[in-house]
């Protein structure tokens, strides 16, 4: 499923990660659980994934990651202050030093005027930090946006190891 360049960088992430002493957690909608396998298709990743959350209608975003359905539904889930939310909350609800969050419009439905088909918003909180957000609109299919998402997300937890 993941090519093998991914997998190169994956390992690498985990490398990264498990040298670092960091546990990562992910929070995820539209990739559906994507990153977490990603990561756990590496052998011996218990050393730097400790969970992974698929959240992925509003309610589980709510009970599961603390997200407030007040924010769900001024701004949207697919939003940068959800993505913020549910990285926050990964970490909360978890044994985690760092998470990463996604959530997105994956298609090929549920665009609308605003929010086309491919964006996506994930998020990044390291323990004791503030939460940070990237915007993506991906081009291509449901496979191609959700595999990009995956990419993307890894690049960002990558960015984040070594910050303090």
């Amino acid at each position: 499923m993941f090519s093998n360049e991914l997998r190169d960088r994956t390992e690498r992430l985990i490398e990264r990660c498990a040298g670092a002493g960091l546990m990562l957690v992910t929070a995820e909608s539209c990739t559906g659980g994507m990153i977490a396998g990603c990561l756990t298709e590496i052998s011996g990743s218990s050393r730097a994934v400790e969970r992974g959350f698929v959240t992925y209608s509003n309610e589980a975003k709510v009970e599961v990651l603390g997200v407030p359905m007040r924010l769900i539904l001024d701004k949207g889930a697919v939003s940068a202050e959800v993505a913020e939310r549910m990285a926050s909350g990964a970490l909360a609800a978890s044994r985690a030093d760092l998470a990463v969050s996604a959530t997105g419009i994956a298609g090929p439905g549920g665009a609308t005027d605003n929010k086309p088909v491919g964006l996506v918003y994930l998020g990044c909180c390291r323990r004791g930090g503030a939460p940070v957000h990237e915007r993506h609109v991906f081009s291509g299919d449901r496979d191609a946006v959700r595999m990009a998402a995956v990419s993307a997300a890894l690049d960002l937890l990558g960015r984040h190891i070594e910050l303090q």
